[in-house]
């Protein structure tokens, strides 16, 4: 009983805000604020903070189930290539139908097909999670080449370009989406007997199993979340270029993966929060959004985007070993 009961109460510590790790990250984004102030004159504006938003939605939207899927002791390197294909089977879509709905429908469907078939291949055949996902993204990716024949289509709906370039109250669309999301997020991991089963398989899967827990079906909702999350970031994304790109969203997996880490989930499972996730993302937004103001080459970008990645894991790493 008393094993249990320790078991119980680390579950739920697991899924409170580290507040000590949040202020860290507050100061880090406060310190960044304020340097990319003093480096650009554009930086520190109402307009600038909402461009931020509006950039960071789609990485936003794809993190909040990230969390999910990394809190339960998987991981998604898919969604890039799932976000490509969507726009580029979305456009496609539209250009036989002539059908806004029709088109999202399919789109969203899309990701569903892919969520479901990495969560078959990993719940039901055992095979790990980075193998699974390394080789769906290569044949997603492949197949969004392959269907637009490496070539980029356009797509021109005023109803449809609403989702990705529309504003409500003065407020970027696809930002409003990405709040909306965190906040059900944030319930359903904090309220719920589902979000505390996500905790529970990621901190120990034969227990959840032991414990009646039914792990597979959890575990297939959780890839199913993230291939819709992805799909809605595509559609998100096509809207945004009015198009479907075969090379959209290249690399966003890492950028995702990093905010989720850098927000206090574990890669080992069993812990993370919503809400760090939320700061991990604005911080990422906040550095991407400076190189660009600083006008900061691309590639040095990629170099920024990859030292956060292996500092966040870092952190991981360190803070693993502090309480071993």
């Amino acid at each position: 009983m008393l094993g249990t009961t320790t078991k119980v109460k680390q579950g739920e510590k697991s899924m409170k805000f580290n507040m000590k790790q949040g202020m860290g990250l507050l100061v880090l984004y406060l310190a960044l604020v304020v340097f990319f102030s003093f480096m650009s004159p554009y930086f520190l504006s109402v307009q600038n903070f909402l461009n931020i938003g509006l950039a960071t939605a789609i990485m936003g939207i794809i993190a909040v189930v990230m969390t999910k899927v990394i809190v339960s002791g998987g991981i998604d390197l898919s969604v890039g290539s799932v976000v490509a294909l969507t726009g580029v089977v979305t456009v496609q879509v539209y250009s036989w139908t002539n059908s806004v709905t029709v088109a999202v429908i399919c789109g969203m469907l899309l990701g569903i097909v892919m969520g479901l078939l990495n969560g078959f291949l990993i719940t039901y055949l055992k095979i790990n999670p980075l193998i699974t996902t390394l080789g769906t993204m290569s044949i997603a990716r492949g197949l969004s080449f392959v269907l637009s024949g490496g070539l980029t289509s356009s797509m021109s709906s005023d109803s449809f370009k609403f989702l990705g370039r529309g504003y409500l109250l003065g407020i970027p669309f696809p930002l409003i989406l990405m709040i909306i999301c965190f906040i059900i997020a944030h319930i359903v991991m904090t309220r719920t007997v589902f979000g505390r089963t996500i905790y529970a398989i990621g901190g120990n899967e034969v227990a959840s199993r032991l414990a009646a827990i039914p792990v597979r079906r959890n575990q297939m909702i959780i890839y199913v979340l993230c291939g819709a999350a992805s799909a809605l970031g595509g559609l998100i994304l096509t809207s945004q270029l009015a198009a479907g790109a075969p090379q959209a969203a290249t690399g966003i997996e890492l950028s995702v993966i990093a905010a989720v880490i850098l927000g206090g989930t574990s890669l080992t499972g069993g812990k993370g929060t919503i809400i760090g996730t939320l700061l991990g993302v604005i911080i990422m937004g906040t550095v991407n959004n400076g190189l660009v103001l600083l006008n900061v080459s691309s590639y040095w970008q990629e170099v920024a985007r990859g030292g956060v990645l292996l500092a966040a894991v870092a952190i991981d790493q360190l803070q693993g070993l502090r309480k071993k």
